[in-house]
């Protein structure tokens, strides 16, 4: 699949994976995760990116548990009109942008955010597009948490393929996030596997 495709995809994403569908499921345990997380290393005013946010039922989670200076980026821009819609307060207080990661994270500041987080996103980056990670490592001062599959169904990551397609439709690919991001500079505090994804915590040095 070309690069271009799977954005326009992803852009127009309707019904299953669209930010209705999100909105819809709420919090989960990966929610809990990234707020504990918060209360734990970080102060309440920290600066939090979220990559991938859609409609934002994580970044609302972190928002009830007190973090309040909240950013996101998604490329479907009917995110932010569910957000609006079912999340308003987080939609009135965050700041938000749509458009691609690629795109958009090279124009922040050397370590603008405390932390930088993504669920099942990065899983999408394309190969020719991995340039992006350094990027996330130079804007990120603290925290950077993955949660993303790792062959954790099973149908997926096995016998060592680096990519599956989701329903016959858009690639994922299956990376040793420890090995790049502790290359980059972080070291791994903690992982958490599920039956869906794994959740990584790193902290740069």
């Amino acid at each position: 699949m070309e690069p271009d495709d799977n954005h326009r995809g992803w852009a127009e994403r309707s019904g299953e994976f669209s930010p209705t569908y999100y909105a819809q499921l709420g919090a989960n345990n990966v929610s809990e995760t990234l707020a504990t997380m918060c209360e734990y290393y970080l102060h309440e005013d920290a600066a939090i990116l979220e990559l991938g946010c859609s409609s934002g039922r994580h970044l609302t989670h972190l928002r009830e548990n007190g973090f309040t200076n909240l950013t996101g980026i998604d490329i479907n821009d009917e995110s932010f009109a569910v957000m609006a819609d079912q999340y308003p307060k987080l939609a009135a207080t965050g700041t938000f942008q749509t458009g691609l990661i690629e795109e958009i994270v090279p124009e922040y500041p050397d370590n603008n955010f405390d932390l930088v987080y993504s669920v099942e996103t990065l899983q999408h980056i394309q190969p020719q597009n991995t340039w992006v990670f350094e990027e996330l490592a130079r804007i990120t001062s603290d925290l950077l948490i993955t949660a993303e599959n790792e062959g954790n169904g099973p149908q997926r990551g096995r016998a060592d393929a680096t990519v599956s397609y989701v329903n016959d439709e858009f690639p994922l690919y299956f990376r040793n996030w420890n090995r790049i991001f502790t290359d980059l500079g972080f070291a791994q505090l903690s992982h958490e596997p599920s039956k869906r994804d794994t959740i990584r915590t790193f902290q740069a040095l």
